[in-house]
């Protein structure tokens, strides 16, 4: 009778511990991803499934190494069911991916860019930052 009880305050037990250990390590994501910058920022939301979210990580991957002593680069995928990931997306009122959110070096959205855009603009919108 005494394992039977053990054996299910276990069952009920390990799941709650691991629930709290993992909730308290989103956390501390959540604060170190939030904490204010000298630099402005950009938020990508993005998915593995999306052509134009490819098409935008290989324009970003041309074009960020330009900026990245300038301005702090933050990808989202949307898909990793992460609390983190999911208040972020209502934070910023993610509809649709791929989305870039741009932030001046106050944490002020100075810029929101939905799709797919060629390389030339998004430099001209990564410049326009402070």
């Amino acid at each position: 009778m005494k394992k039977n009880i053990i054996t299910v305050l276990l069952v009920l037990i390990v799941p709650i511990v691991a629930y709290i250990l993992m909730n308290n390590s989103n956390s501390d994501v959540v604060s170190m991803a939030e904490a204010k910058t000298a630099k402005p920022q950009i938020i990508k939301f993005t998915s593995n499934m999306c052509l134009d979210c490819q098409t935008m990580n290989k324009v970003m991957k041309e074009v960020y190494p330009q900026y990245q002593d300038k301005v702090a680069l933050t990808e989202i995928s949307v898909q990793d069911g992460k609390a983190f990931t999911n208040e972020q997306i209502k934070k910023y009122n993610v509809t649709l991916v791929p989305t870039i959110i741009m932030l001046d070096s106050n944490g002020q959205q100075v810029k929101r860019i939905e799709g797919a855009i060629p390389e030339a603009e998004l430099s001209k919108c990564i410049e326009g930052l402070k």
